[in-house]
């Protein structure tokens, strides 16, 4: 194996394909790149056994060939390199890297111990999801904010996917928040011809937002245990999680006993405040009185004070006050796109309160309220 490649493409490369190594004491290839020249093309993969990514970079290749080479190592040398032109050839199972006044040989392991990568079954290889890579990374963005990580229910470690031929709705939750985006079939196409639902794993939706670029062709492809997302130059593929979504749509409000309209970025300036006078809890209050010309926001410490945010408002609705985690309300706001935010409230603690944009219909984020003591 020997090519040259231009230091700035493989740095993209690695870093691209870096968040799906892994870190396995009885497996240290996890923590190695096969570095594959074959086919006319130069590959980089990296997997964890949960999730892997495969890169292609540009380059001259002289002699074809593969090879492992640890990551980190390789990683962080190419960040530290000056020079521009790289020469790397493989020496045995060692990657020799080398510029006009730069030489290093990196120890790699045998490329035959390198796991292989599954593929989606020969069944369901042809069918797929076309979309602007744009399209879907602002969606997906939209709704991981509204789940975390959790060891204990894998359903709510992962995003719903949720197919059908009129549109796809992305939907994510940790039981105190819920946050859902659909995606309307006039912004992607498809040869699928029937519904489906998938759960796909917090991580790699997070790997998905930072791998992914603007303006590319994204296709999803998926069988029973897989999902690959696959644009012109990276392939990324996860195992999905083999359980069951709560059946959320029933817990979405319909009516509201108040019902508030604000700016979204003077509503964005009163949490960031509160925060600041919020308890350990990060409990904040929003008040909606008599006069309903203005909502307030406040928040009080014994440690520290006590904070009073008055914001205009159209109010409808009678008088209302609820608690709520202003960390978990700001989540909601950020995702939001507009000028200004619908905020519904009702008068029992145990029912959520939705937030979404008044002219939006394809996005809402609904939050549990804290209970009063």
């Amino acid at each position: 194996m020997k090519v040259v490649i231009v230091r700035s493409n493989l740095k993209e490369g690695l870093g691209i394909i870096s968040g799906a190594s892994g870190e396995n004491l009885n497996l240290p290839i996890l923590k190695h790149s096969l570095f594959d020249v074959s086919d006319n093309r130069i590959k980089l993969t990296t997997t964890n056994l949960e999730i892997a990514a495969s890169f292609l970079i540009p380059g001259k290749i002289i002699e074809q060939g593969n090879a492992t080479i640890p990551l980190g190592i390789f990683q962080n040398l190419i960040n530290n390199l000056q020079s521009e032109r790289l020469n790397i050839e493989k020496n045995k199972n060692s990657i020799e890297i080398k510029t006009d006044n730069y030489q290093a040989l990196i120890q790699g392991l045998a490329p035959e111990d390198f796991p292989i990568i599954p593929k989606i079954s020969d069944e369901n290889k042809n069918e797929f999801i076309e979309i602007d890579s744009g399209v879907f990374k602002e969606a997906l963005s939209q709704v991981v904010v509204g789940t975390q990580f959790s060891d204990l229910r894998p359903e709510l470690n992962s995003v719903f996917f949720n197919f059908s031929l009129e549109n796809i709705k992305l939907v994510a939750t940790d039981s105190f928040r819920l946050a859902e985006k659909t995606i309307p079939s006039s912004q992607f196409k498809t040869n699928h011809k029937n519904t489906f639902k998938l759960l796909v794993p917090l991580k790699t939706n997070q790997e998905l937002l930072r791998i992914l670029k603007e303006g590319e062709v994204l296709k999803i492809y998926h069988d029973l245990n897989q999902i690959l997302f696959k644009t012109e130059n990276l392939e990324f593929i996860s195992r999905l999680v083999d359980s069951n979504f709560p059946d959320y749509t029933a817990v979405i409000p319909k009516k509201f006993d108040s019902e508030i309209v604000v700016n979204r970025e003077e509503l964005v300036s009163a949490l960031k405040l509160a925060g600041i006078f919020g308890s350990r809890f990060s409990e904040i209050k929003i008040r909606v009185p008599e006069a309903k010309k203005t909502v307030e926001v406040w928040s009080v410490d014994e440690t520290v004070g006590e904070n009073h945010y008055f914001l205009t408002a159209k109010v409808q609705g009678k008088a209302k006050e609820a608690n709520f985690n202003w960390r978990h309300l700001l989540d909601g706001l950020k995702a939001i796109r507009g000028g200004e935010v619908f905020l519904g409230l009702n008068s029992e603690d145990n029912k959520p309160a939705l937030l979404k944009t008044p002219s939006d219909v394809f996005y809402l984020y609904i939050l549990m309220p804290i209970l009063k003591t």
